[in-house]
């Protein structure tokens, strides 16, 4: 079982380069601006004023336990979520999982740090592959990618520009440790203002999230109204039981959220996806309306 745990996640806030489009998302060119010099770096610790409010304080990441244990009845689940307005957020759950598919997302981040480092636009095979790898989750497109951004050491370094602190890549990709905490904090990175990803790396990034195919809008998209998501399942050879992941953000009652669930050990993947839509759709919903008025927590 489980056990939650208050992080410090750090919050993207400060606008940075502007949107320069060009081209299609299917095959013609897509330009990635720098980075601002001036923008802070990824990860940034952001403070809030004391004494904003007389409300009684809430533990959200206590709140989040008890919406999120009844739904996990002892599965290997881990769950994050911050709510991009005002930056409230929560988690459950402190190990580490394998990414499975999820580190598709993290994988054409890095690709587009890269490209905005060499002043270039993507060319027409690394859009065809990113297209692929994220609407249709090809796995020969992230192994081509993953190359292209110098291998599992290459990602570990764009990972360190984006703020993430508790992700390890390794070669075989799939296979890619993190937790759901540093899961947000690339949703961050995506949705975010304050990051190492320029405004059309993430705008474009974004949009591919928001297209992915029928067959796999299931995970986070459960917890609300509209969606941008990647998600994730691996069946672990040693074990024959299954990682069901699912990241991204939701819409729910006029806000938006960023989610992050990870979990392991599933008979099957169909009882995997279940399990993630349950939790994502607890953790929104803890967050959205805590017992209490205040709110504290991951923040």
């Amino acid at each position: 079982m489980p056990r939650h745990s208050t992080r410090r996640s750090r919050l993207s806030l400060a606008m940075t380069a502007v949107v320069l489009l060009t081209g299609s998302t299917a095959g013609g060119a897509y330009l990635v601006d720098r980075a601002s010099e001036a923008a802070p770096a990824a990860g940034a610790p952001v403070s809030s004023a004391p004494g904003a409010s007389e409300e009684p304080e809430v533990d959200l990441d206590a709140e989040l336990a008890a919406a999120v244990a009844p739904q996990a009845e002892g599965a290997d689940v881990s769950v994050a979520v911050r709510a991009v307005d005002g930056g409230t957020g929560a988690v459950y759950g402190d190990g580490t999982y394998d990414t499975a598919s999820i580190v598709k997302v993290d994988i054409l981040a890095a690709l587009l740090i890269r490209a905005q480092d060499e002043g270039r636009q993507l060319d027409d095979a690394e859009l065809a592959y990113a297209d692929a790898m994220i609407r249709r989750s090809d796995n020969t497109s992230a192994t081509e990618l993953l190359k292209a951004v110098g291998g599992a050491d290459g990602l570990d370094a764009a990972n360190e520009r984006l703020g993430l602190r508790e992700t390890d890549a390794v070669h075989a990709w799939g296979l890619t440790q993190t937790t759901a905490a540093d899961q947000v904090r690339l949703l961050e990175a995506v949705f975010g203002t304050d990051s190492a990803l320029t405004a059309a790396s993430r705008a474009y990034l974004a949009e591919l999230m928001g297209r992915v195919e029928e067959d796999q809008q299931w995970g986070v998209s459960a917890a609300g109204t509209t969606w941008a998501l990647k998600n994730g399942w691996l069946r672990r050879t040693t074990t024959g039981l299954w990682d069901v992941n699912s990241i991204g953000r939701v819409t729910s009652g006029g806000r938006s959220y960023l989610v992050a669930v990870v979990s392991r050990g599933h008979a099957t993947r169909e009882a995997g996806i279940a399990l993630v839509e349950s939790v994502a759709k607890a953790a929104v919903d803890a967050v959205a309306t805590p017992s209490g008025g205040g709110r504290t927590g991951t923040g």
